[in-house]
C-alpha cells in the first residue's frame, strides 16, 4: 500500500480572520480593546477571575455566530489523499468543524473548560458561559481550558514530533517571527516542502520556503492546486 505523504498546517489567527473572529494583534484587534496581560495571564487570572471568565465567555458566544471558511474546509478535504495534522495556535474550534480529524491545540480550546487545580480535568462546556462559583468536580473554580502567558504549552512536544516527520508543512495566518510557529517550523526535515500562507511581507533564514503572499482561503486554493499538479 502506498504510504500517504504526510501534511502539518502550522495555524494561526489569520486562518480564522476570514471567518470573523477578531484578532489580537491586527489593527483594531482585542489588545487595543484589553490589556493582554490581565485577559491571558495566568496573573491576570490570579488578580481578576471574573473579568478573565467575561472575556472567555464573550469569545465563546461570538466563535457560536461564525462558521469555518474556505481556507479550513479545504485543509480538511485533504485527508482524502494526504495524512494530515493541524497544529493550530488557535482556541477555536472551526478545524473540527470543517472536518478536520488530527488536530494538535497548543493553547487550549475555547469550547471546555478545566479546573483551577487540576490542568487534567477538563470538561467539554460546548458555547456556554462559565459561571462564577460554577466549580469543578474536585470543587474549584471552573477556568477556561486555554493556555495563557505564565503557562507551559503542554502539547508543544506532541507538535514537534508531527512536524519532524511531514513531508509537507503549510504554514498558514502566522508570521514566523510569532512562538512556537517560529520554532516548530526548525523540526521540518530538510527535504520537506514548506509552504507560507501570508498576504504580508515575511522574511525567514531557515528553510527554503515558497511564499504565497494571499490571505488563508485564496493561499489554501493555491495549496490544493499545487498538491494535485
Amino acid at each position: 500500500m502506498k504510504r500517504l505523504k504526510k501534511i502539518v498546517a502550522l495555524t494561526g489567527a489569520g486562518i480564522s480572520a476570514e471567518s470573523g473572529i477578531t484578532t489580537f494583534r491586527d489593527s483594531g484587534g482585542l489588545w487595543e480593546q484589553y490589556d493582554v496581560m490581565e485577559v491571558a495571564s495566568i496573573d491576570g487570572w490570579r488578580k481578576n477571575p471574573q473579568l478573565v471568565l467575561r472575556f472567555y465567555n464573550d469569545r465563546r458566544k461570538h466563535l457560536d455566530e461564525v462558521e469555518p471558511n474556505a481556507a479550513h474546509r479545504i485543509l480538511a478535504e485533504l485527508e482524502k489523499d494526504f495524512d494530515v495534522t493541524v497544529v493550530t495556535q488557535n482556541v477555536d474550534n472551526l478545524h473540527e468543524r470543517a472536518g478536520s480529524s488530527r488536530i494538535i491545540h497548543l493553547h487550549g480550546e475555547l469550547t471546555k473548560a478545566r479546573s483551577s487545580v487540576n490542568p487534567g480535568m477538563i470538561v467539554d462546556i460546548g458555547y456556554r458561559p462559565i459561571e462564577w462559583g460554577e466549580k469543578a468536580a474536585d470543587d474549584s473554580q471552573l477556568r477556561p481550558h486555554i493556555v495563557w502567558f505564565g503557562e507551559a504549552v503542554p502539547m508543544i512536544e506532541m507538535a514537534a514530533d508531527a512536524v519532524s516527520l511531514a513531508d509537507i508543512a503549510i504554514i498558514i495566518g502566522t508570521s514566523l517571527n510569532v512562538y512556537p510557529a517560529a520554532g516548530l517550523v526548525g523540526y521540518a526535515p530538510r527535504d520537506a516542502s514548506i509552504y507560507l500562507i501570508d498576504p504580508n511581507d515575511v522574511s525567514y533564514s531557515g528553510h527554503n520556503i515558497t511564499v504565497i503572499r494571499e490571505k488563508a482561503t485564496v493561499g489554501m486554493e493555491k495549496i490544493k492546486q499545487l498538491l494535485y499538479e
